[in-house]
């Protein structure tokens, strides 16, 4: 399902705009650093769904470009079907940052999406935007290309943020094959929440704020789902799920809007918070993302927040565009990946099965999972609320605004090297701060769970009956 959140530049303490929210995935995630690749004439790239996905489809190919660009990117193992890896986003080296919110389509036009579907899907989608846009409108650009030249492949309607220094986009792609989507600019005064992506109404033809395709209101019109003579065109209600806002989205939104009417405005606290809140995030929140929308001097300084679980009881930890690669224990482990309870680190079979061999390199398998980790204290703490969540929610949060604090001087040490033309000192100088950040949040979320167990156990609180979590608005 997952979440997204903009906040427009003239809301916030420090002038520059937020990306942020998480994906909700039952699976295993990791951070991945993917770099700038160059590509052979005539390359091309799979897309799409496959017949075992949930709304089933065919696999295709789709040529490559002859560049992609850095980024960084958290990706998963399973949702609905959808080919692995599949990725909700992340940041790129031109400032482009993505998000991935699933956002449902009217009962009709999912009952439309024939079997043999085909084009590229939502996960392609994200990813792709992060290897070829060098601004958020360039990405609403190449969806709309992408779609009107090849399909889309859907598992019931989705949505996207698309973000900028400069400027946001929400993207809506539609169920049924027909090429439908609709994109709403965000300017500077925006806050918009998405869970699910949302756009009201649109004029009767595209402009600056609002584009869709030529036959977008035809279309509709033809299937008897809109009456021009009735007002103006609410893609959510001719299209979409018909709700509205939901219940959270508004609460959320409305909280914000509130902390920005302060004289102080909206601060690093409080993008936090915007994801971190336990009346948002609990176990489906597979990860946290904030992505601070700044043009920096040299694009290693870019950062992206991240938390290997959803932060309420995780640290968000910054890492880098410029960093060399991703501590092991962020990355691919076997929990929770999916396929891999049938896979062995063991090459005996795999003559007669390859699908027997685990997709985890044995040597990233004996490191610890920080996405494990993560869960386990996650879920020792949500069994006591008091004190262990408060708890555990002070401790990130303290962690948290310890590494705000420190950042400025890491980023303006390594803009010093870039100046001098000193590019791997500052890769190492970037890669060595994250690590050893990442890693110090993890050996600490190892003892707060250790201690946590202890207490539990001592209270005989271990829970055995019905999950125990925050109460969520969604």
């Amino acid at each position: 399902m997952s979440y997204g959140i903009y906040i427009g530049r003239n809301h916030t303490a420090d002038g520059h705009a937020w990306l942020a929210g998480y994906g909700d995935e039952p699976s295993s995630h990791w951070l991945e650093l993917v770099p700038r690749q160059t590509h052979a004439p005539g390359a091309t790239i799979e897309v799409g769904v496959s017949p075992a996905s949930d709304l089933p489809g065919i696999r295709s190919t789709i040529p490559q470009v002859p560049e992609t660009f850095r980024h960084l990117r958290v990706s998963y193992s399973h949702y609905l079907g959808v080919p692995a890896p599949i990725t909700n986003g992340g940041l790129n080296e031109h400032g482009v940052a993505v998000r991935d919110i699933w956002s449902p389509s009217r009962p009709e036009l999912i009952a439309m999406t024939p079997p043999d579907q085909s084009g590229p899907n939502y996960s392609d989608l994200a990813s792709i935007v992060l290897e070829r846009a060098r601004t958020a409108r360039e990405g609403v650009e190449i969806i709309a290309a992408l779609i009107a030249g090849h399909g889309y492949s859907c598992y019931g309607g989705n949505s996207h943020i698309i973000a900028d220094p400069e400027e946001a986009w929400v993207v809506i792609e539609f169920a049924g094959a027909r090429k439908l989507w609709v994109a709403e600019r965000l300017g500077p005064d925006a806050i918009r929440a998405s869970r699910p992506g949302w756009i009201g109404a649109i004029p009767a033809a595209p402009d600056d704020t609002f584009r869709f395709p030529d036959h977008f209101i035809a279309f509709a019109i033809d299937q008897g789902w809109y009456d021009p003579a009735q007002g103006p065109f609410d893609v959510n209600r001719v299209y979409g799920d018909g709700k509205g806002r939901w219940e959270g989205v508004q609460w959320v939104e409305a909280e914000m809007r509130a902390r920005a009417a302060r004289p102080e405005k909206i601060g690093f606290k409080d993008v936090v918070w915007s994801i971190a809140s336990e009346k948002l995030t609990g176990d489906t929140a597979g990860y946290g993302q904030m992505v601070p929308l700044t043009h920096p001097r040299h694009d290693a300084l870019r950062v992206m927040w991240h938390a290997p679980v959803g932060p309420v009881t995780s640290t968000l930890v910054p890492v880098f565009l410029g960093m060399s690669d991703v501590p092991l224990e962020f990355g691919p482990h076997r929990y929770l990946t999916s396929g891999e309870s049938a896979r062995f680190l063991d090459t005996r079979h795999a003559g007669r099965n390859p699908d027997t061999v685990s997709h985890i390199p044995q040597g990233a398998e004996v490191t610890r999972a920080a996405f494990q980790t993560g869960k386990r204290l996650m879920h020792l703490a949500f069994q006591m609320p008091e004190p262990l969540l408060a708890e555990v929610w002070a401790y990130c949060r303290a962690t948290e605004a310890r590494l705000a604090e420190e950042l400025p001087d890491v980023l303006r040490s390594a803009e010093i090297l870039l100046d001098a033309e000193e590019a791997p000192l500052a890769e190492r100088l970037l890669t060595d701060h994250a690590a050893t950040r990442l890693l110090a949040a993890l050996t600490e979320t190892e003892a707060l769970a250790a201690a946590a167990e202890i207490r539990l156990r001592a209270a005989g609180a271990l829970n055995f009956g019905i999950p125990r979590g925050p109460a969520q608005i969604w």
